[in-house]
């Protein structure tokens, strides 16, 4: 009872002092990231329209002592997009863009110059800008030589170590090669330290499926095709350098970044035993492979990385960002737990990166939701399934066309993300008619309704995964969509979610959860007692009781049972389990372990 008052006060305590514009500065975000996600020249070939981002790279650049400026750059997305706090997103044309589009680019701020590669078989230069967000574009070098056929460097990485002013490169994006390294040389313009090219660079590892859990392909590492690397990243931290990499392919939902650690750039690198470090195989945006891991302004840590669509193409996809961190043992991780539900932004150094968790609930996982029409069988409550590879499509791409879900009862609504894909779209270029605009409204009773947002009244950008923080919470039982535009013959929404808090109880802690490892070391059997009232669950995991940094988050209209399959050979494991619906979370259960 107690907590509810509190939230009663919130509400009207709150002022409102913004309105329903939707340019309210922002304090929270919620994954996918919403960004303008570009239609590209790639699809051309294969006339097959779609929307997609991958293999992110956000740089922290900071020139002089004026504050610092975020620049995000994502494959073949013809620009890079710009920010001051993570969350409004700018795009960046480049004045001229020196050679073609950019596939998985390297980037890398030193010394108030922001450097940048692209992934190459091919001699392909460096390029360099001292101003970024003017779009300034230069070339550092001209021509990196080319490396043995079929080396690379593709998904390459730039690494300068500030203590020994060397400069290194990363790479590799195969199932068949390692990961590569290769100092490079400052002298010349940053070519290989080695000017013979079969000699300039090293293998640093390659996986290890059968040690690994993890790095199994397929679907919850269940595909017996070998597995791919890629997306070499390097972070140094207290001495040490994590070499990280992204596996086993990213058409899955167990795609996540794992690391290697060593005490010199080129190794020798050991294996970590708590791999991987970022991991996102259940819930709405599913995987966290290839990205990068980069501090804020206040020095706290993010991982970014790929979660996979494949809807109209196997290559669509979507950005993901997450709070991450070293622990006082030097152990690289990020955080997942509720990673597709809204987290606050930083606005100082956290010790505790669950505390970014807003607390704001998914409120309508499978409720009633009705639509103004329908094309075919591609119905309404595909939006609040939380599967982003089934969506709704009206019969006409048409403003006044509109979704209604019903919360059941009333609550507190905070937040909402509506999320499109491309349905038999014809658009192959984000030009001026590529734009994205809708407005919300809510209600008690389902017949007077209030506007609580309207992106008609923002300057038109593209937003594929739209996310709308309210100003202040608003009171109510039922959430409208109403359609205004958005570019290509159909409206397509995979994702209708509605968060906030519930006026109810939190469920109670899970008992009797079990964990048995099987003969095959690299699985587990998870399994736990129902909880009434519950509508998901977090299954936490790690290699010490308080390094429970591994989650997978299940439904509870899903088995509660789990074959776990991302673990490594001799390393022994703790678990425990929380649940959660419209109220809040329970008490996390006791630890058991080890396993």
């Amino acid at each position: 009872m107690k907590k509810n008052v509190q939230r009663k006060v919130l509400l009207f305590a709150l002022p409102w002092f913004i309105g329903i514009s939707g340019l309210a500065q922002q304090r929270t975000y919620c994954n996918p990231m919403d960004i303008s996600y570009r239609y590209n020249f790639e699809q051309l070939n294969e006339r097959i329209s779609y929307r997609s981002g991958a293999d992110p790279v956000i740089i922290n650049h900071k020139v002089g002592n004026k504050p610092g400026e975020y620049f995000l750059f994502v494959t073949i997305s013809g620009g890079w997009w710009k920010s001051k706090d993570l969350v409004s997103w700018q795009y960046v044309v480049p004045d001229k863009w020196p050679m073609e589009d950019m596939c998985a680019p390297a980037a890398l701020s030193v010394h108030d110059t922001l450097f940048l590669f692209q992934s190459t078989f091919e001699q392909r230069p460096i390029f360099y800008s001292t101003e970024p967000e003017k779009g300034k574009l230069k070339f550092y070098n001209r021509w990196l030589p080319r490396l043995p056929k079929d080396i690379g460097p593709w998904d390459p990485a730039l690494f300068h170590d500030p203590d020994t002013d060397k400069w290194y490169m990363y790479w590799g994006s195969s199932n068949v090669y390692p990961i590569f390294g290769a100092e490079l040389d400052h002298r010349r313009r940053l070519t290989y330290l080695n000017p013979e090219p079969s000699k300039a660079y090293q293998p640093m590892f390659w996986l290890d499926p059968w040690q690994h859990g993890w790095e199994r392909f397929g679907p919850n590492h269940s595909d017996p095709i070998k597995p791919f690397t890629e997306g070499a990243w390097m972070t140094k931290h207290n001495g040490k350098y994590y070499l990280q990499y992204g596996a086993p392919g990213t058409e899955y939902n167990v795609y996540a970044n794992g690391t290697y650690v060593g005490k010199d750039p080129l190794g020798p690198f050991e294996y970590a035993p708590y791999n991987p470090i970022a991991y996102k195989p259940g819930g709405y945006a599913t995987g966290t492979g290839h990205g990068n891991t980069f501090q804020d302004h206040f020095g706290n840590y993010w991982n970014t990385g790929t979660t996979w669509l494949g809807i109209v193409w196997g290559m669509e996809r979507r950005i993901v960002m997450h709070p991450a961190g070293f622990d006082k043992d030097d152990q690289l991780y990020a955080n997942t737990r509720f990673g597709d539900f809204p987290h606050h932004l930083s606005t100082q150094k956290w010790e505790n990166s669950n505390a970014l968790f807003t607390g704001w609930m998914l409120l309508n996982y499978k409720k009633p939701v009705t639509a103004s029409s329908t094309l075919d069988t591609l119905r309404a409550e595909l939006t609040v399934d939380e599967n982003p590879r089934t969506f709704w499509v009206p019969t006409q791409n048409k403003p006044g066309e509109t979704l209604t879900t019903d919360l059941g009862a009333d609550h507190d609504i905070r937040a909402v993300q509506v999320n499109y894909v491309d349905y038999k779209n014809t658009v192959f270029d984000s030009d001026s008619t590529v734009y994205t605009q809708f407005r919300l409204y809510a209600s008690k009773d389902g017949k007077k309704w209030d506007k609580i947002a309207d992106l008609t009244s923002e300057p038109k950008r593209d937003r594929a995964c739209a996310y709308v923080e309210l100003p202040r919470p608003v009171r109510g039982r039922y959430v409208r969509y109403e359609h205004v535009y958005t570019a290509g013959p159909y409206v397509a929404i995979n994702g209708f979610r509605v968060f906030g808090y519930g006026l109810g109880k939190a469920p109670a802690m899970p008992v009797k959860l079990a964990a048995v490892r099987q003969k095959d070391q690299r699985n587990a059997d998870i399994a736990w007692e129902k909880v009434p009232g519950a509508v998901g669950y977090n299954i936490l995991w790690g290699i010490a009781k308080d390094k429970l940094y591994q989650t997978y988050q299940i439904w509870n209209d899903q088995p509660n049972k789990l074959e776990l399959r991302a673990l490594n050979v001799g390393v022994p494991y703790y678990f425990a389990i929380e649940s959660f619906n419209e109220n809040g979370v329970s008490t996390v259960s006791e630890v058991i372990g080890p396993r």
